[in-house]
This record gives C-alpha cells, structure tokens and sequence, in this order.
C-alpha cells in the first residue's frame, strides 16, 4: 500500500477535503491507491442515506475522470477530536458538458486508530 495521509488536525482534514478529489479525478495514480491513502479497506460511506463502499466508490470516480474538468472545494468548518471529523464544505465540479455543479456538504466522520476515515455520514445539497 502507498503512504498514509493521516487524519489528526483540522488541517489535516482540510488538507484531504481539498486535494482528495482532485487527486483521485485526475492524478495519475489508480483510484484505488488514491482511495486507500485517506480511508480504510472496509470505509462505508453513507450520502444521504445511501451506503456506499471502498468498491462502490472508486466504480462512482472512474467515470467522473473522464467527465470532469475541474474539481474545487472550500471549507468553511473543520473540526477534528479525538477519533472523530466533522466538515462543512462547498464542492464545486466543473464538467465537460454542462454547467457546474455545486454542492454544500456537511460531513460527520470516524477516523480509525491510524488517523484515516473509517465512516462518514454526509449530508448534501445541490445548489447548482
């Protein structure tokens, strides 16, 4: 496995919060080794009520490479304690064909002993 980008400040999370998604829609490194630097194997997601795992997560990016051109994001809260992350943030996905999207994002987070993400419930709005 690749280095581990641990998760232990709140700079630490808004350091993964803005590069996590630019790194895995357009490094150049497989998502998978992208998705495994920042999360645990058996990470589950749950967006909205729906539960996405490692698996269903990387197939969601692998299209997303090829459809978007430019992804940003700002944090506007961060918060990290002890086995635990909480962020508020706007992602903004510029794609080829279309007008942005823009999404405001409330994210609630458990981080496992080696500081990456283990489970994190989301909460979003399209806003554009």
């Amino acid at each position: 496995m690749s280095k581990i980008n641990s998760i232990r400040t709140e700079t630490d999370l808004v350091d993964y919060l803005t590069r996590y998604p630019v790194e895995v829609a357009f490094g150049s490194d497989p998502p998978e080794d992208v998705f495994d630097r920042y999360h645990r194997e058996d990470f589950l997601m749950v967006n909205d009520g729906v539960s996405l795992d490692r698996q269903r997560l990387i197939a969601h990016v692998r299209p997303a490479r090829k459809r978007a051109t430019s992804v940003e994001v700002e944090v506007h809260d961060a918060v990290v304690g002890e086995g635990f992350a909480a962020a508020r943030y706007t992602l903004t996905a510029t794609m080829r064909k279309g007008s942005p999207i823009v999404t405001e994002i409330r994210a609630f987070s458990t981080l496992a002993e080696d500081g990456r993400l283990l489970r994190t419930e989301q909460f979003t709005d399209i806003t554009s």
